[in-house]
């Protein structure tokens, strides 16, 4: 009869360990990528959600809710939905500054689970990627620590979303870079002044159809050729039909403000009314197209494409890139102080996402600036 040695079994606990750890892991990569079907526990949570969807944001879609993959829910804890409520009025503020800004933008929903007696906090977002075909997806942080994610094998319709290291290589090739540039620089600093961290720039791009490539004209130049064929003539219905993703009106006593994004929403009209005059074709002179320009540089806008979500897309020569912001609640605390510390004495010179809001705010932007022409 043989028996097991101290040795022996150490090393069976040690391979039960890994394969339930492995099992763990496994499940957590797996976490948020399932259908809910109508034996789903969740199933009469997402009906709820789509009622409420439809009846707080009914004019800006066109369609009920369906399973588009234009919105998708996130729970939040306690903690981050506090930091975002207390903060709330200054990142409204933030949005009505710059119309066009990357920040991503959401509902707060609320439940009551009465069986537990406790809330449930959840965000409606509406996706970056949308829609989402033929894109490769990207996570970028700035950093190099556990930025690297397994790509899906090749033929597979999972969309996997990739991540730094994934992208070296790689570049983003844009027209508008200087809009760009400009505006992860906003964003980020707003963010920096939160004094949050750990947020992702989401980055996509499809390769642009054949009649979807052509040469896309800024506001400056749109404004700059109007007044040298016409200075009477309004910039907008002089020169629409040759600026790719403009959305043409026949009403040319459209502010610039609701004809450049294509939506008539209460932000943009508030925009509007605080720093873009209404001007109409007959009227609209060299004078008040400079102030035009003026306020459309201040708020750092750009001509949108005619798209179902034009904010966070943006046209190159060959490609199109989807573009945007999220997970802004995670705040610089004691806790992640501790955590930067650990992670010094761990990755010595490497760089990681728990550092200062300054610190992730200037990387962010460098490696935009290093990733882009």
């Amino acid at each position: 009869m043989s028996t097991a040695g101290p040795g022996m079994l150490s090393h069976q606990q040690r391979s039960m360990k890994r394969r339930r750890w492995g099992g763990l892991r496994q499940q957590w990569k797996l976490l948020g990528l399932f259908e809910i079907d109508q034996q789903h526990e969740f199933y009469s949570l997402t009906c709820m959600m789509k009622e409420g969807l439809a009846a707080a944001i009914q004019n800006t879609i066109d369609d009920p809710p369906a399973n588009d993959k234009r919105f998708f829910l996130k729970t939040q804890n306690k903690r981050e939905i506090k930091f975002l409520l207390g903060n709330l009025k200054i990142y409204m503020e933030h949005l009505r500054k710059y119309p066009h800004s990357l920040l991503v933008k959401f509902l707060v929903h609320r439940i009551q689970i009465p069986q537990r007696r406790k809330q449930k906090f959840f965000i409606v977002m509406q996706s970056v990627f949308y829609p989402d075909d033929r894109i490769n997806a990207y996570d970028i942080k700035g950093c190099e620590v556990s930025r690297w994610t397994e790509p899906a094998p090749e033929g597979s319709h999972i969309i996997v979303v990739l991540k730094d290291l994934n992208f070296e290589g790689q570049f983003i090739t844009l027209q508008q870079r200087s809009w760009l540039l400009r505006q992860v620089e906003i964003d980020t600093h707003f963010l920096r002044q939160l004094n949050v961290l750990d947020y992702s720039l989401l980055l996509a791009h499809q390769p642009l159809h054949h009649d979807e490539r052509h040469q896309g004209l800024s506001f400056a130049t749109l404004i700059v050729r109007a007044k040298s064929v016409n200075p009477g003539s309004s910039p907008i219905h002089m020169n629409a039909a040759t600026v790719p993703g403009v959305v043409v009106d026949e009403n040319p006593a459209l502010s610039l403000s609701e004809t450049d994004s294509g939506l008539k929403t209460p932000h943009s009209q508030a925009a509007s009314r605080s720093s873009s005059p209404r001007t109409c074709a007959k009227d609209a002179g060299p004078a008040s197209a400079e102030a035009e320009l003026q306020d459309f540089q201040a708020q750092n806008r750009r001509l949108l494409p005619n798209l179902k979500n034009p904010l966070h897309i943006i046209d190159g020569p060959e490609q199109r890139y989807f573009v945007g912001i999220i997970d802004i609640f995670t705040v610089y605390s004691f806790k992640k102080r501790l955590e930067h510390l650990w992670k010094r004495l761990r990755h010595p010179g490497r760089s990681f996402s728990t550092v200062s809001p300054q610190t992730y705010c200037l990387r962010l932007c460098q490696w935009v600036q290093d990733h882009t022409k």
